[in-house]
């Protein structure tokens, strides 16, 4: 169960991510905004551990995977300009 909650919120921040930074080089399809929810969970597990917000172990909530997946896709933004 823990797979399918995982991607379950991680296209809902996808979603809430394109929606908040809409663009024409963004990443389109359902795998792909999962992917980026996904993604954006990870950035903001990771950046929350070392900046000391969440305990080792401990993952993003749904408002982190949310602000992580608006952080990979401002990066992603950035990368597609570019090249």
């Amino acid at each position: 169960m823990g797979i399918i909650w995982t991607i379950v919120i991680g296209f809902v921040a996808g979603v809430i991510a394109k929606f908040v930074m809409p663009g024409d080089n963004e990443p389109s399809g359902f795998v792909l905004t999962t992917i980026l929810g996904i993604v954006g969970a990870i950035v903001a597990t990771y950046l929350g551990q070392s900046l000391g917000w969440y305990a080792p172990g401990q993952g993003a909530g749904f408002i982190g995977a949310a602000i992580g997946a608006i952080i990979v896709l401002v990066v992603w933004g950035f990368v597609r300009k570019r090249a």
